[in-house]
């Protein structure tokens, strides 16, 4: 029989996940005086080896797109590592009449390394939208408690935007924003003539030196990671710290498989898989801090059942894993002959947007509930994987006349993006499959996912503001969507924005939610979830800024309860 090999040692806290969420709690926790242990999945990241940034598409294989185009799903092979929608050996699975895809990356840092750097943070109403509409629930906490940690996290990682006094989009601590592109400048004037806001965008991009990190040089690659760290990711800005300390052990390739408890209840460490020596082993805690990224939290819960966690660890409420969401996008994108004279050239900025639509319709009546706002991009960037397919779809050519139409057409399009808010719905949920397993032998994830009539009224919208835009651009709107199919209106299935949150949500009822208003689980006092599995409502802002404030305040939270001895 396989022996479990535990390690002699007793950490203060240990740590599961290095991204958003795990790596803030490991730069709080080790600065706070605790020693950490720290499981990551994956492997180790060494930017100047496996970050691609100034690589020539030339220069990859299959010019980025991989063998048989397949990297292309995974956005090509010019990605950060280690990201993709699939994972040999570690299955999930979607109940029937459901199509859930789920992102994960397995690499220190986690998503950080190739996230959009979109830094939004949730406003008033945000934590209060049941108050106004009946729909969802209230957090038990307001814009008031956590506004102290933005300014925290914002200060620390380098945010830049601009102060703008947009209820619907609270103004942070901002570094300035870089100069508008041209096509930005042919958004904001079409946008004022039609009413819609179109400001500054908000991004975890450095236009000034913060902490020694150098400012951004405007390659235009931040997809691929910031040798620099000019952009913020956790394996650049929020371990190394916790390294300095001395107090963090990080162990890579550590599979969480399950929470241990005591006969009390009270968790005493992790069990996880060494995936190099495929061996199971342990670490002892005081605490345990589960950041491992929204659903892979809600599958470690739920695999960790006891004669006195029947259901999951955590789990008296049965709503581990429910209340999933993810946002909801439909793109679309539009055509300027105006842009075909346009004299060749460069364009200093980001690899992201310079200006974008916050929601603006939060003063009157709409057709659904809640809100969404608007990324979009255009112009001569770098050519990327795929750049031209759409005009070999729509016509026929080859040799010289092939070439002289790209040429022509290159700069020509600026696509849209919206990102809204779904309401959580009681067919939207994660569970433990009964049947199947990783290559561990740890029981893997099945999904249920369904869009309500509120997703696709909103998705409707995105599209009809789209050509609206366009068309007084004086291009033509190239996209186009139905009403019927599986995907009304463009609208992306479940998973596809990456933004999945909800799956052990805090609430001051115990009955009804996991944790309570710092991170901390109702059923297990010494155990805290610091990712996107915390939120109650999964607002129209990207929940990374909101994570890693959460992560802060509920770090310092734990910190204060060590040093009175209450956990």
């Amino acid at each position: 029989m396989a022996q479990v090999q535990r390690s002699p040692k007793q950490y203060d806290v240990c740590i599961i996940g290095s991204g958003a969420g795990g790596g803030m709690a490991a730069k709080v926790l080790t600065e706070g005086g605790l020693s950490c242990a720290l499981l990551e999945a994956g492997p180790e990241v060494h930017p100047e080896k496996d970050f691609k940034m100034l690589m020539w598409p030339y220069e990859a294989p299959h010019r980025g797109a991989g063998v048989g185009g397949r990297a292309r799903e995974n956005f090509g092979e010019f990605l950060a590592p280690n990201g993709a929608w699939h994972i040999e050996g570690e299955p999930y699975t979607s109940a029937p009449g459901s199509d859930f895809q789920w992102f994960r990356s397995r690499i220190v840092g986690g998503r950080t390394n190739h996230w959009g750097r979109i830094a939004l943070r949730f406003a008033p109403i945000d934590f209060k939208s049941k108050t106004r509409d009946g729909l969802g629930d209230d957090w038990p906490i307001t814009y008031e408690d956590l506004s102290p940690y933005y300014d925290k996290v914002e200060s620390y990682i380098g945010v830049f935007g601009s102060k703008e006094n947009v209820p619907s989009v609270p103004d942070g601590v901002f570094l300035p924003p870089p100069k508008p592109r041209c096509t930005e400048l042919m958004v904001k004037k079409a946008c004022d003539k039609l009413g819609i806001t179109c400001i500054p965008s908000r991004l975890a991009i450095l236009t000034k030196s913060v902490n020694g990190r150098l400012p951004c040089h405007y390659c235009g690659q931040c997809g691929r990671g910031c040798i620099t760290a000019s952009n913020f990711s956790s394996s650049q800005v929020l371990i190394p710290p916790a390294m300095k300390t001395g107090k963090l052990t990080m162990i890579t390739g550590a599979m969480a498989r399950e929470i241990l408890v005591d006969k009390d209840g009270k968790a005493t460490g992790v069990s996880y898989i060494d995936k190099a020596a495929r061996s199971e082993k342990r670490i002892n805690a005081r605490a345990i801090v589960v950041a491992a990224s929204a659903c892979e939290s809600a599958r470690l819960l739920l695999n960790s059942k006891s004669s006195l966690f029947p259901a999951g660890l955590a789990n008296s409420s049965g709503a581990v894993g429910k209340y999933l969401t993810d946002s909801v996008g439909s793109s679309g994108y539009g055509y300027f002959p105006q842009l075909e004279k346009m004299p060749p050239h460069n364009h200093d900025g980001v690899g992201g947007m310079h200006m974008y639509m916050p929601w603006w319709k939060f003063d009157r009546q709409n057709d659904f509930p809640r809100g969404y706002h608007i990324e979009f991009g255009g112009g001569r960037e770098m050519p990327g994987v795929g750049m031209f397919n759409g005009m070999n779809r729509d016509e026929e050519g080859y040799g010289l006349p092939l070439k002289q139409r790209a040429r022509k057409q290159y700069g020509c399009h600026i696509g849209f993006a919206g990102r809204g808010e779904m309401i959580p719905n009681p067919d939207t949920y994660c569970e433990i499959d009964p049947d199947v397993v990783d290559q561990w032998g740890i029981p893997v994830l099945r999904f249920h996912f369904k869009w309500s009539d509120y997703e696709l009224l909103q998705a409707k919208d995105m599209q009809e503001t789209f050509r609206s835009i366009v068309e007084t651009m004086g291009g033509e709107y190239k996209t186009k969507t139905s009403i019927h199919g599986e995907y009304p209106f463009g609208i992306e299935e479940g998973g596809k924005i990456i933004h999945e949150v909800g799956t052990a949500r805090m609430g001051a009822d115990p009955k009804t939610s996991v944790l309570n208003g710092f991170c901390q689980a109702h059923d297990v006092k010494n155990v805290f979830v610091t990712d996107g599995a915390p939120l109650v409502t999964n607002p129209d802002k990207n929940p990374t800024l909101t994570i890693m404030a959460l992560a802060w305040r509920a770090s310092e939270y734990l910190l204060d309860e060590a040093r009175k001895g209450d956990i």
